[in-house]
């Protein structure tokens, strides 16, 4: 038996086979959207995923300010953050940022779904949104893919 057939791929951002992916996130679930581009991001659908190597593909999503809640979260969610001073919590309704910043809701829900470690620092860094539908990554050839195939 050759044991040199059976030594296991440890794949490294060189070796990485990264292509461009284009999302377009009109009247889909931010949740699920979410869900789906960080499993994109880290690359978990491909068969030679690293869980500690940046071997995911980078994501554009387009029309971000047009996803859709579920429930009454559009009069319920808030974004809770801290100014660092005693008393200084501050509190965000969803509507407020939709208004402010439309992109910052998903790139939230994706931060969101990434592990709490460098690497999702690093793999947040190949997330692109805009809330039109135009970008500027035509260069990239992205490959616009249907989030319904995807599981």
């Amino acid at each position: 038996m050759n044991t040199l057939s059976y030594k296991t791929i440890s794949v490294n951002k060189a070796h990485a086979n990264k292509q461009w992916v284009l999302i377009d996130a009109e009247n889909e679930v931010l949740g699920r959207l979410a869900a789906k581009v960080s499993k994109i991001l880290r690359g978990k659908y491909k068969p030679n995923f690293t869980p500690h190597a940046d071997c995911g593909d980078n994501v554009i999503i387009i029309n971000a300010d047009k996803v859709k809640l579920t429930g009454h979260k559009w009069q319920q969610k808030t974004y809770i953050h801290h100014t660092g001073y005693p008393g200084g919590q501050r509190a965000t309704p969803i509507k407020q940022l939709l208004a402010k910043k439309p992109h910052e809701i998903v790139r939230r829900a994706v931060v969101g779904m990434l592990p709490g470690n460098k690497l999702s620092n690093a793999l947040i860094n190949n997330l692109y949104i805009y809330t039109d539908a135009t970008h500027k990554h035509e260069a990239q050839q992205p490959k616009k893919i249907d989030l319904k195939q995807i599981m």
